[in-house]
């Protein structure tokens, strides 16, 4: 052993080649701040290592490197632009010097080598993978670019084009494609990986492979004629542009690097690549998007504690009311492994939700995700049933059927009497309060709300719904199985439209207010959807969800929250409710609806609802984008910071997530927390100090002027109050 650290270790086999280990205490290998000293140090030993004639990297973990800890480096990017440089400087340095290696070097790839681990193979001469592997630069996705090294190397390596590709999707790529693009030497069965790999560097160091001719392409400029490098990069801006828009700045950045750098040495490409990571670390996207990442962190390290917790593992599940909705959740179920009865009480229903599922999976199929065999698979994990009969050996039971608290409780009461003392009862609901629900059955330990959102298939999002009698164990059982769904799960007290739809409805009363003095919706929508990023502005969200559900909702809101959500006057909701305007159910709500030549959903702002909604709103008038925004934004922060210190919800980083996987909140602000601390708390405040003669919703917690007094993150700070925790402990 020639180096022995606590994540990298050498050892000089026969032959001269020095087998550079790394393994890391933890589950996996990354980049750490301990990890880059220790790999100078290393570095320095081969190159006063006289025997040393080649460098083998290996790992000894299922995985080659994950990346680099970006927990580490959050505090590194609030240092300004010029010491955000020379850090970076320092990482891409350390790489350079490990290329410069005077002796012939290769990765041998397992697992995966995402990131600053794709940035340390590019780092080689040679690179030899197994068959499992995933290698790619996801950067992207965090609001950042490649920055030990990847915008230099990886184009030289497999052609500008491709390089653009890679970077601006940020996609991990099977060892196949890698190959096929020139970023892998050799592809081998896992077994044969590492002597594989002394193999191609034994033929390097008798002289029979060129590795300094290799190695010589990374040095240089790219090899593209002025007329290709027009081509090239005119055309991956226009793509890039399209795709990303403005709001997501990091793949633009990335490709402009690129094409600075391409008549520069590495010398000079990799300033470039520095001076454009520097700036994109400092971006508000960045710092959202990397927020967006440590939260979603959150929600699966909380997932897999309740994984643990689990005494008995749900192996069959079954879901009571076909229809679409049941329909969604039983091809949940099944695709992801779990078999689900599909128990309703007439033939119809079960078809249709049977159909759903069988609609599901043959688009999966036609669009090569998925295989006949697997479709089939998938449907016979379902079995359709009128008998509560079938039901009576599951594991866990969802309820899902029609939105109405009587029903339900009939139904929650009949199913329990078919199940065993220890199957827990769920109950899909939007609105009804679980505390409610719970009085129906005879085991309220084992009951809780579990929330799905439409479509089923497509939402990442579980709400579990904790009632004042659900145990822990319950709760723990049923975040497990929404994980084992492939869903993120998040806890949350029962309250009044719970926490999505509670901080949802606010939102929509800003629009409905917004509307009501003059505004056009169909502008409001524009500006949401265009300048702040939602995937769908607020009356074309009300026509998908559906008009009379959301006046029904409404009704709700107004009961539990009269002061603060109490229904209002000319609600434009209600005047197209009571119209039997109802969205694209019925194709006629903020718009009407209808299908193009392709197939696809159509819409235009409905004629019929401006002159409805002219009775009872103010004559038209423009509002800036800033008020726009503002007068709906506001009333969600708010809810939002409300639900925090009631403990509805129990951290920051869940809230974030529970609106970015159920309502689509734009992932470049990285949640409403994240947005509102992106903001400032103080502006904020005076924001909302603004618009505060238009009602509570506009009206700022004292807590929230606490916090800004008090100059901390709410993403570090549990904010609860003490008398609601009291409250919902007893």
């Amino acid at each position: 052993m020639i180096y022995q650290g606590n994540s990298l270790s050498a050892q000089l086999l026969e032959d001269g080649i020095v087998e550079l280990i790394f393994d890391a205490k933890g589950s996996v290998n990354k980049f750490d701040q301990a990890t880059f000293k220790e790999f100078i140090d290393v570095i320095a030993t081969i190159n006063n290592c006289s025997s040393a004639k080649a460098v083998m990297l290996i790992s000894a973990k299922p995985a080659f490197l994950v990346g680099a800890d970006i927990n580490e480096f959050l505090d590194i990017f609030k240092k300004p632009t010029d010491e955000l440089v020379a850090w970076i400087k320092s990482a891409t340095d350390v790489f350079d010097s490990f290329e410069d290696l005077n002796i012939p070097t290769i990765a041998a790839i397992n697992g995966v080598a995402l990131g600053g681990g794709c940035e340390l193979i590019l780092s080689c001469d040679y690179r030899i993978a197994d068959t499992t592997v995933s290698i790619g630069l996801p950067e992207v996705k965090l609001g950042i670019m490649p920055g030990f090294g990847g915008t230099v190397r990886l184009p030289r390596v497999i052609g500008a084009d491709n390089a653009v590709e890679w970077i601006s999707t940020g996609k991990a790529h099977k060892a196949e494609q890698a190959q096929s693009v020139g970023l892998l030497d050799a592809v081998v069965e896992p077994e044969h990986l590492r002597e594989g790999a002394i193999k191609i560097l034994k033929q390097a160091i008798e002289g029979k492979l060129d590795w300094r001719a290799k190695r010589q392409v990374k040095l240089d400029p790219l090899s593209l004629s002025k007329t290709e490098s027009i081509m090239c990069f005119n055309t991956c801006k226009g793509m890039i542009a399209a795709k990303a828009g403005k709001h997501y700045p990091a793949p633009m950045v990335m490709v402009k690097t690129i094409e600075a750098a391409s008549t520069l040495d590495r010398a000079g490409a990799m300033a470039a690549e520095n001076l454009g990571f520097a700036k994109l670390a400092k971006t508000d996207a960045a710092t959202a998007q990397i927020g967006l990442f440590m939260a979603d962190q959150v929600i699966k390290a909380k997932a897999k504690k309740a994984v643990k917790q689990v005494s008995k593992e749900i192996n069959k599940a079954a879901v009571l009311g076909a229809g679409i909705m049941g329909g969604g959740i039983a091809y949940q179920s099944a695709y992801k492994g779990t078999p689900i009865v599909m128990k309703d009480i007439n033939n119809d229903a079960l078809a249709l939700g049977l159909q759903t599922a069988a609609d599901i999976l043959t688009k999966q199929v036609e669009r090569g995700y998925s295989n006949p065999s697997k479709m089939a698979k998938v449907l016979n994990n379902i079995s359709p049933s009128l008998s509560y009969d079938s039901v009576k050996d599951v594991d866990i039971v969802v309820e899902a059927v029609v939105e109405n608290p009587k029903i339900k409780g009939l139904v929650l009461a009949e199913v329990e009497s078919h199940v065993s003392a220890e199957t827990i009862l769920t109950s899909n609901t939007s609105t009804i309060s679980i505390d409610l629900l719970a009085k129906s059955v005879k085991r309220p330990d084992k009951f809780c709300g579990m929330h799905f959102f439409n479509p089923v298939h497509k939402m990442p999002l579980v709400e579990v719904i904790r009632s004042k009698e659900t145990s822990d164990e319950t709760v723990a059982a049923v975040v497990a199985y929404a994980a084992k769904m492939g869903k993120s799960p998040i806890v949350v007290n029962d309250c009044p439209g719970f926490y999505v739809n509670r901080v949802l409805f606010p939102y929509f009363a800003g629009f409905s207010q917004l509307v009501i003095a003059g505004a056009d919706f169909a502008v409001i929508d524009k500006v949401m959807e265009k300048e702040f990023g939602w995937p769908m502005g607020p009356a074309y969200l009300l026509d998908v969800v559906g008009i009379d559900t959301a006046d029904h909702c409404t009704g709700v809101m107004s009961d539990g929250f009269p002061t603060r959500m109490g229904k209002i006057a000319n609600d434009p909701v209600s005047i197209l409710y009571s119209n039997e305007r109802f969205g694209q159910k019925n194709a006629k709500g903020f718009y009407d609806h209808s299908k193009d030549k392709r197939g696809r959903s159509a819409k235009i702002a409905s004629a019929k609802t401006y002159e409805l909604l002219t009775k009872g709103c103010a004559e038209k008038r423009e509002f800036s984008n800033d008020e726009i925004i503002a007068r709906l934004m506001v009333p969600m922060i708010n809810e939002v910071i409300r639900c925090l210190e009631e403990g509805v919800v129990d951290t920051a980083a869940e809230a974030d997530m529970g609106l970015i996987y159920g309502i689509g909140f734009p992932p470049f602000r990285g949640g409403a927390v994240r947005y509102l601390e992106t903001l400032g708390l103080d502006n904020f405040i005076a924001l909302a100090d603004k618009y505060s003669h238009l009602g509570e919703i506009y009206q700022v917690t004292d807590g929230l002027r606490n916090m800004a007094k008090s100059g901390k993150s709410y993403f570090t700070t549990d904010v609860k109050t003490k008398i609601k925790t009291e409250a919902l402990a007893n």
